[in-house]
């Protein structure tokens, strides 16, 4: 039979070798060896000398028993010794697992215990935080101490610094390629806003083709130059760095991310994209006049992490930024949609144009399907941007599950897509459109109200900087929105100025009945952390 046949033919060596993003770094290597690949303030590396430092840090990390399986954990600014590792530690065969700078003692104890990190890699910055945290585990672990000369320095926890354990490795050592592209590369924790945080493991095949998708999706050129502000510890900073590599692009670091700081790479270096949570455009967008810089060429933003107001969409587009709203998970490598641009769209103001840019959108070119489903039916709701369900997700650049968590693994899966969370609608072509997350839906009076709306309808205030909706417990009505603002600088406003706002503009129930002004909790992506404010309005 003919299917016999086809069957018969043999997977060898020549004809299937296993995806890796590695395989980017090693092409730009030979391709494009004198391209200038990292610039973080005085330091500046070329792409052969990327590869060599990655060749050198696996070598280092081999001669330490880090093999493959095993967990380096590193936690640090977006520097370039963080850009190294997302090549090292894989080309020794290890699991790079990058941990957000901004949690607390407990937190970080935690996940070097639970990863069953065999090193870890920090910078003197953290000293405070990393310090108690190692104290807390049971076992010992190598240390390696980041001492950047353009940070503020810190106490040196490990025995030796990164760059004497690099200057250990040899530059020409051959890479650990994976023999199974289902191999584990890299280890991310999600945020833990209840609990303790789960973790997330990808692999090799996933990360390589969420690059390829990204290079087709944001229809990114040849040699970017690319200002990594989205942090690498966040699902590998978006796979960014793996992206950047493919291309053969320029990746600009910055310690800290600040208006100025964005303003000043962009003139002084050409950035052409950049990708962040709204919080980043809304700073943009408010940043004062001394830390502006004019530039005569448009930037390219990806924009993720929180539904982005349209009001914020639109201003930031009017001072030279086209943005693009994509969607994601740390459980899916980051985006795995976008709010691809159509052409009938043009003509729209702009507004209406800013309207459906801060839309979901649809299926990334590397995602195989995503669909919004009655979450206890799992099928699929109208097409009519009204009737509410649940984001499903699957494709290659879902994760593998959540490490040691087989439980909350066959949970996520269940019925054979990735269940997300996130309550949206869905419109023709397939566009989809978050209301909320499940948990943030608010029901007054049987009512579903949907903090993104009322959110967005905020933002619209001339004096609201950053806000978040949360339900508060009422006696009559169950629950009402609860409005927490953050004011703009030499801005004023009132809670009955703010109340009023909103009643001209939405139905009775989905007016916030209470307001509190005060610098909003988030999270070190740009995330209004929701589950303080909701402490509070229960409060």
């Amino acid at each position: 039979m003919a299917a016999e046949d086809y069957d018969a033919l043999p997977r060898t060596a020549a004809n299937h070798v296993p995806l890796t993003p590695l395989s980017f770094l090693r092409r730009t290597v030979d391709l494009w060896p004198d391209r200038e690949a990292v610039i973080y303030g005085e330091r500046s590396y070329t792409w052969a000398q990327v590869g060599e430092r990655a060749a050198r840090l696996a070598s280092a990390l081999s001669a330490h028993g880090i093999g493959r399986g095993d967990t380096v954990s590193i936690i640090a600014a977006n520097t370039p010794e963080l850009f190294d590792a997302h090549f090292g530690v894989p080309a020794a065969g290890g699991v790079l697992n990058a941990i957000n700078t901004r949690l607390d003692v407990d937190t970080i104890a935690y996940i070097l215990d639970h990863s069953d990190a065999k090193m870890l890699v920090t910078d003197t910055a953290l000293a405070a935080s990393v310090g108690p945290a190692l104290e807390r585990l049971d076992r010992d672990i190598v240390v390696i101490d980041i001492d950047d000369a353009a940070g503020p320095g810190g106490e040196r926890l490990g025995s030796m610094t990164y760059d004497e354990l690099l200057a250990s490795g040899d530059p020409d050592f051959a890479w650990e390629m994976p023999a199974d592209e289902w191999q584990a590369l890299a280890l991310n924790y999600t945020s833990g806003s209840t609990g303790n945080p789960k973790g997330v493991v990808y692999h090799h095949r996933g990360s390589y083709l969420m690059s390829m998708g990204t290079v087709v999706g944001w229809e990114l050129p040849s040699a970017p130059k690319y200002l990594y502000t989205v942090p690498m510890f966040h699902c590998n900073g978006w796979g960014h760095a793996w992206t950047m590599a493919l291309l053969a692009g320029t990746v600009v670091c910055v310690r800290d991310i600040t208006a100025a700081n964005v303003f000043d790479a962009i003139a002084d270096h050409g950035v052409t994209h950049f990708g962040g949570a709204p919080v980043v455009l809304g700073m943009l967008v408010n940043a004062d006049d001394a830390d502006r810089r004019d530039f005569d060429h448009t930037v390219h933003a990806m924009t993720a992490g929180a539904p982005p107001p349209a009001a914020i969409l639109q201003a930031v587009e009017a001072i030279g930024f086209d943005v693009m709203q994509v969607y994601g998970l740390t459980e899916t490598y980051g985006h795995v949609s976008q709010c691809a641009w159509r052409s009938e769209w043009d003509d729209l103001d702009d507004e209406g144009r800013a309207v459906k840019k801060s839309w979901q959108g649809v299926a990334m070119p590397m995602s195989e399907e995503l669909a919004v489903f009655d979450t206890e039916t799992m099928t699929p709701v109208p097409r009519d941007g009204e009737t509410p369900g649940e984001i499903f997700i699957r494709g290659n650049t879902v994760m593998q599950g959540y490490y040691k968590d087989q439980a909350e693994t066959d949970k996520a899966f269940a019925g054979g897509w990735f269940h997300s969370g996130d309550a949206a609608v869905w419109r023709e072509n397939g566009y989809i459109q978050i209301t909320d997350r499940l948990k943030d839906v608010i029901i007054s009076g049987g009512e579903n109200v949907s903090s993104v709306e009322v959110e967005n309808t905020l933002y619209k205030h001339p004096a609201v900087l950053a806000a978040g909706v949360v339900a508060k417990p009422d006696e009559k009505w169950g629950e009402v929105p609860m409005a927490f603002i953050e004011l703009k600088p030499d801005h004023d406003a009132t809670s009955e100025e703010i109340i009023a706002f909103c009643r001209e503009r939405l139905a009775g129930f989905k007016t916030p009945k209470a307001v509190e002004f005060g610098e909003l909790p988030k999270t070190s992506t740009g995330k209004i952390q929701k589950f303080l404010l909701r402490d509070k309005a229960r409060s």
